[in-house]
């Protein structure tokens, strides 16, 4: 396992406890293997279903996964449970408590597509993919966010952390991924939600939105994605182990005072994300009429940043 530049732990997460959902494969498998490496207890969640979400459930990848980190000396506990169900998403952190005795990070990361146009996108894939990435952060969210209140009011606040999981379609969109980029950006605006309510019980909560090579994204952009031949010795910038190390140092005590951020992680980049903020603007002091509230808003397009407003087509 890799957890530094140079191939060696540093510890930054030694003591720690760490939820990863769908940590079966992926980026997922990536920051739970990173996150053991420097010292952290890892839960591995994953339901092993398909990139769809469909079939049977499986033990498999989570399991695989976790024998990985004790092979290589870490401690780590699968779960199966569906983290889109109150049932699964509480079992999770009952997974951490009853196993580790604690609970200090927590990556929100599960999900799948289901990629259609607008005018072909049945209800039930609208719904199942809204279902794993939206609700699925915000099931384990609020369950774990219990627990933090809860010891914050016995007298030991934690310092704990969150890192959800949005997506360059939800920032910006994504051409044929409607019910993906809703839920994405979704996930920005609970992110800002919880860093704001959760403060105050020892909690950080940020996001990141990754773009790597995944099951969700080596087919539909495989030419980007593709690694590089083997025995170039060139940088494998979609390996999906570049966005790991971000991911654990805002699941470290190391990121103190960082919260309510969203970070792209692509390759050796990271950028800080602004979002939303206002641009030109005009107050004529009373009500508009339409043709004249059309003609202010076409001036204030003109003077809007060039290309403000146009999708990125492409899911990250």
């Amino acid at each position: 396992m890799t957890a530094s530049s140079d191939g060696r732990g540093t510890g930054l997460c030694a003591g720690r406890v760490v939820i990863v959902t769908g940590a079966g494969r992926g980026l997922g498998r990536a920051h739970a293997l990173a996150f053991a490496a420097e010292g952290a207890k890892v839960v591995v969640n994953d339901l092993g279903v398909g990139l769809d979400g469909a079939g049977g459930s499986s033990p498999g990848p989570a399991r695989q996964v976790v024998d990985e980190i004790e092979a290589a000396g870490g401690e780590a506990v699968a779960h199966g449970g569906d983290i889109a169900t109150g049932v699964g998403a509480a079992g999770v952190i009952a997974a951490a408590l009853d196993t580790y005795g604690r609970l200090d990070t927590l990556v929100n990361n599960a999900g799948f597509l289901r990629d259609r146009m607008l005018v072909n996108l049945d209800e039930d894939d609208w719904d199942a993919v809204l279902r794993v990435h939206l609700k699925g952060h915000f099931l384990t969210l609020k369950h774990a966010a219990a627990h933090w209140r809860a010891e914050t009011r016995a007298g030991r606040t934690p310092v704990a952390r969150v890192i959800n999981t949005s997506s360059g379609a939800g920032l910006l969109g994504s051409v044929g991924q409607g019910n993906y980029s809703a839920a994405k950006a979704g996930i920005v605006g609970l992110t800002l939600v919880a860093a704001a309510e959760m403060g105050r019980y020892g909690v950080q909560v940020n996001a990141i939105a990754p773009a790597a090579r995944t099951r969700m994204t080596e087919q539909t952009f495989a030419e980007t994605m593709a690694a590089p031949g083997e025995g170039t010795g060139a940088f494998d910038a979609m390996a999906p182990e570049n966005v790991s190390p971000l991911v654990v140092w805002l699941g470290s005590a190391a990121s103190d005072g960082v919260t309510g951020r969203v970070f792209e992680a692509e390759a050796g980049r990271i950028t800080v994300m602004e979002g939303w903020r206002p641009g030109p603007s005009v107050d004529r002091g009373a009500r508009w009429a339409p043709a004249e509230a059309g003609e202010a808003t076409r001036k204030l397009l003109a003077e809007a940043e060039a290309g403000a407003g146009l999708p990125v087509y492409g899911a990250r």
